[in-house]
């Protein structure tokens, strides 16, 4: 399973990628806000800088949504650098430009996936990646990773090369869950990503290794 972090962050692009398990990075226009970043040439410079600290993937997003403009800027964010994903929203208009996309080997991921339904017609328009959002459909009372179960059996009953990826994920626990399903890659908070790290008993081992450490040094000194 892949380790994507999702933010624009990029103190916390550098830890993750530090911390070795970092295997690319997911952005949107609401992360780069989050960040001050606004403005057509300080989002490509952000972008370059992204690029500049992971090995992997790191998907950018077109704002527009038409065909014309999301391909003329799609195109744009792709000419910025080889590890660049243009991410593209489920709509008409997107799916036309992942398909027009793919024919130019361009690398996508169609983004606001809350169906099987979209999911399968990202994946036959040949996205690279599918983005459906855990988080969102959990906030409205339906089963997210229910959704990602169903892609999975999809994706595996025709043979799709398409990557899901999931998003909006909100804790350890949807990471776990996401990788007992088959979910190629994951896209997250520093937090969740951090929080796997984290269990009492390895804290209470520890703490009592040490003080055994340490007492049987005092008694030999």
């Amino acid at each position: 399973m892949k380790f994507f972090i999702d933010t624009a962050n990029l103190e916390q692009i550098k830890e993750a990628q530090d911390l070795g398990v970092l295997d690319g990075v997911t952005t949107n226009p609401s992360l780069m806000a989050k960040e001050g970043i606004s403005g057509d040439q300080k989002v490509i410079d952000h972008y370059k800088a992204i690029c500049a600290i992971v090995d992997g993937d790191v998907s950018a997003e077109v704002i527009s949504t038409d065909f014309e403009n999301i391909i003329k800027e799609g195109e744009a964010l792709a000419k910025l650098d080889p590890k660049i994903v243009v991410k593209v929203p489920m709509i008409k208009d997107g799916v036309k430009a992942i398909k027009y996309f793919s024919s130019k080997g361009i690398r996508t991921n169609c983004t606001l996936i809350f169906s099987s339904g979209q999911a399968l017609l990202a994946a036959k328009a040949g996205a690279t990646y599918v983005s459906p959002f855990l988080g969102r459909l959990d906030d409205i009372g339906t089963d997210g990773l229910q959704l990602i179960e169903d892609i999975r059996l999809i994706f595996d009953n025709y043979g799709y090369a398409t990557e899901i990826l999931a998003a909006s994920i909100r804790g350890p626990l949807h990471i776990i869950n996401c990788a007992k399903l088959g979910a190629d890659v994951m896209t997250g908070p520093l937090s969740a990503i951090l929080g796997l790290l984290k269990h009492p008993l390895t804290d209470n081992g520890l703490a009592t290794f040490l003080a055994d450490h340490k007492k049987a040094a005092e008694a030999q000194a």
